[in-house]
């Protein structure tokens, strides 16, 4: 890899900037302000956009009304333009402030991806191209989302990619931070758009981050926390719309932490479906069968009950959660998967919501589970199933219920005192 060039006395920091952070002409001006203050000030930039809020989006319904089958390549060559927009835009701003910047495509700052055409991985990030630019002042301004595979096509990261982008740019680069600014300050204690008494977090552990992300927590893409975990990238997430000191995601133990309660936060995932099956696994064959249908319709599911035939069930029953907005689809599947296997009944619950306590060490209390089912019940709302590992405790409600668990919880594990 070739020799880092920085400024002397200088810190260099990767700024990523979303779709709501960009989504205007007057946004992608206030952050041009931002960016120039902070050039004045002697810091070394390199930012990474997002397309602007929504293009992204109408890209994809171009596409669907052209050809609703339209393959996956087609697809990438068409979304991955929404960024050189917005990096283009800001360029031009940044220019008219007196600072060198050029935008770039993740072609040509050479981030290298496999194949997999809307969900690809990074491999690997040259920097000697950045740094060159970085070493002559220029403030490069890198398009997220997108890579190039060996092939020399273009590759699209999947949705929230643009985070991926900016850790693998500043792991690379060995940037002493990667910001990601947001239209909120930092990490909650959970959603306060549900509760006004959400916390902003200060510090919090990657793992802990990590299973909030997962749970359905906006703020950062898992892809991103797990790459920044891994390559042991400082990440701080601001907010764009306002100044201070966000929250930063960082290593250590819960001592250096200064955990006040096992339960760190409420991560909530909305517009879900339970489908049950009857009889899926009395055969290995029909297990089979339904992955290879989830795997071939690119659907993530969360499995709640045994993978296994319990004596007092020999129906094989087995139920998990998907997308409540890819039911009809796996249903159209499952239809024919059915009749050559001779599935039994398909039960299907929708508009059914995750509400999950996060911290560490939970699974081993269960106090915390006998607590947060006596909170659920005296809300009258019904825990109609439970999941539990040592990082979390789920529980899936009717989402009509949803503000109200996350109102009640967060209340009674006093996630809203320092």
């Amino acid at each position: 890899m070739p020799q880092k060039r920085k400024l002397s006395g200088s810190k260099l920091f990767v700024k990523k900037f979303g779709g709501t952070s960009v989504g205007s002409i007057e946004r992608i001006e206030a952050v041009a302000e931002q960016i120039t203050k902070s050039a004045h000030n002697g810091e070394q930039q390199v930012l990474v956009l997002s397309a602007m809020a929504g293009e992204t989006n109408r890209l994809f319904a171009l596409a669907a009304q052209i050809n609703p089958r339209a393959s996956a390549r087609e697809l990438d060559m068409l979304v991955s333009t929404g960024e050189q927009v917005s990096i283009a835009l800001m360029s031009m701003a940044l220019q008219r402030r007196g600072i060198k910047a050029k935008s770039l495509t993740g072609d040509q700052v050479q981030i290298h991806t496999n194949s997999q055409f809307g969900r690809a991985s990074i491999e690997r990030v040259d920097t000697e191209y950045l740094q060159s630019l970085l070493a002559d002042g220029v403030v490069p301004i890198v398009a997220g989302f997108q890579g190039i595979d060996p092939q020399g096509e273009v590759t699209t990261l999947g949705r929230g990619g643009s985070d991926t982008t900016a850790v693998a740019l500043a792991a690379a680069l060995e940037a002493d931070e990667c910001q990601i600014f947001t239209d909120v300050a930092g990490v909650f204690t959970t959603d306060p758009n549900i509760d006004s008494s959400a916390r902003r977090l200060d510090v919090i552990g990657f793992d802990v981050m990590l299973e909030m992300a997962k749970l359905g927590a906006k703020v950062l893409h898992p892809d991103s926390v797990e790459y920044a975990e891994r390559f042991r990238v400082p990440l701080r997430v601001l907010s764009s719309f306002e100044a201070g000191q966000g929250t930063l995601i960082q290593f250590g133990d819960e001592s250096e932490l200064t955990i006040a309660s096992l339960v760190q936060g409420i991560a909530i995932n909305k517009a879900l479906a339970t489908l049950t099956i009857e009889g899926l696994f009395t055969t290995s064959e029909r297990y089979q069968a339904l992955l290879g249908c989830l795997t071939r319709l690119e659907i993530d599911v969360e499995f709640i009950s045994p993978l296994r035939i319990h004596e007092d069930d020999p129906s094989g029953r087995v139920s998990f959660m998907l997308a409540e907005a890819k039911v009809d689809t796996l249903l159209n599947e499952l239809e024919g998967l059915s009749e050559s296997l001779a599935l039994g009944p398909l039960i299907i619950e929708r508009q059914r919501a995750k509400v999950s306590l996060v911290g560490k060490g939970l699974q081993a209390k269960m106090g915390l589970l006998t607590k947060m089912l006596e909170v659920l019940g005296n809300e009258t709302i019904h825990a109609k199933l439970l999941t539990t590992s040592e990082s979390k405790l789920s529980t899936v409600i009717d989402e009509r219920d949803l503000h109200k668990a996350v109102r009640a919880l967060h209340h009674a594990f006093e996630l809203n005192k320092v």
